[in-house]
């Protein structure tokens, strides 16, 4: 993800930033063990490979400025012949976007076999949803709601997104992916526990995982000289029991969010401790005054947004083009945290334009 290879410590997750510097910001996340990833922000992405995009299950749209959303299309193109759902998590009003996008096309071709995209759109409360089904030329069907009692918004087995509403002059959303522990069981509380290792231990990771929490463990328990079988009928207690301690890596994703009191409080409770934090910077701090009224960080926001997040590692991302022939600017600028190290990117990931000098060689009577 930059000049110098890191070594970012996550256990299931492989992050990696489609977009330069000064592109639209593209955020990639590899689930490894399921073989599937999940999107954060889908601007201009035709430089994407269909196989990268293809094992994506769900999107996360910060808002719906052009440079975030724009590529919807594009993700409809690679995924439409899939008979698997794809998710589209975004700000209020995503919905109807979403709609007008997909309606800017004709579907008179569809066929029965194509996939649905299933938009959600995060409220304070609650969570709207949507779906557009292929086989149905993508005719919005509302399907409800539901209560948001919490900040997730979307989980699996390994990881779990959270976010938070910001204020970018229209309501917009910071994410936290966060992956979950993995099993591990404390010598220590067995012991205390009078409980001996043994295969047991591989069916209670079964009963956890799979979610069969009904289905009692046989477990062995050492009774002074005596080692016998007893049954336990609550794995999931159990395994809160023995659970072993350990830290969990996360991912923070902020942009297109102003400097305000509001917004300073909200980063502040919703993203300390991350492995990474993927941050907008998009103005110098000579430059504050622009950042100030387009609602956007400068790198002295940013300054300050890491001093009080504290992440081990630090990609500044979405820089204005204003900047292009200085963009060093912007990492002497930078200062972040003791422990946390600064990744840097490249100006462009995207290929350049073709222009017609281009072409005219390839061109023969």
């Amino acid at each position: 993800m930059g000049r110098e290879p890191h070594r970012i410590p996550f256990r299931y997750c492989e992050p990696a930033f489609f977009g330069g510097l000064l592109d639209d910001p593209v955020l990639f996340l590899r689930v490894r063990p399921e073989g599937r990833a999940l999107l954060f922000d889908c601007g201009q992405i035709a430089h994407l490979a269909k196989r990268v995009v293809k094992p994506v299950d769900a999107v996360f749209i910060s808002q719906t400025h052009m440079d975030h959303i724009m590529g919807v299309p594009t993700l409809v193109r690679h995924h439409h012949a899939s008979s698997k759902p794809l998710d589209l998590y975004g700000p209020a009003g995503i919905i109807d976007r979403v709609d007008h996008l997909l309606h800017g096309y004709d579907w008179n071709l569809c066929e029965p076999y194509w996939f649905t995209l299933k938009v959600h759109e995060v409220l304070p409360d609650r969570i709207v949803h949507a779906a557009f089904p292929g086989p149905e030329a993508f005719v919005r069907r509302d399907g409800g709601e539901e209560p948001r009692p919490d900040r997730i918004i979307w989980s699996s087995r390994y990881v779990a997104v959270e976010a938070e509403i910001m204020d970018h002059k229209l309501p917009c959303l910071a994410f936290r992916a966060t992956e979950r522990p993995a099993f591990s069981v404390d010598p220590a509380r067995l012991e205390e526990r009078g409980l001996v290792a043994g295969d047991w231990i591989r069916d209670l990771k079964t009963r956890v995982w799979k979610g069969q929490g009904s289905d009692p463990v046989i477990v062995t328990r050492r009774d002074g000289d005596t080692v016998r079988e007893e049954t336990v009928a609550d794995p999931a207690a159990l395994y809160e029991a023995l659970r072993g301690e350990q830290s969990v890596a996360s991912l923070g994703y902020v942009t297109d969010v102003g400097w305000t009191e509001g917004n300073i409080a909200k980063l502040s409770a919703f993203l300390p401790g991350l492995t990474l934090l993927c941050a907008e910077c998009t103005f110098l701090a000579a430059d504050v005054a622009k950042a100030r009224v387009s609602y956007h960080l400068c790198s002295a926001d940013l300054n300050d947004l890491a001093a009080r997040l504290a992440p081990h590692f630090l990609l500044p991302m979405h820089l204005s083009k204003s900047y292009l022939y200085h963009t060093v600017d912007l990492y002497s600028e930078l200062t972040p945290p003791a422990g946390c190290s600064v990744i840097q990117l490249p100006n462009h990931i995207v290929p350049p334009p073709v222009t017609v000098e281009d072409v005219q060689g390839l061109m023969r009577l």
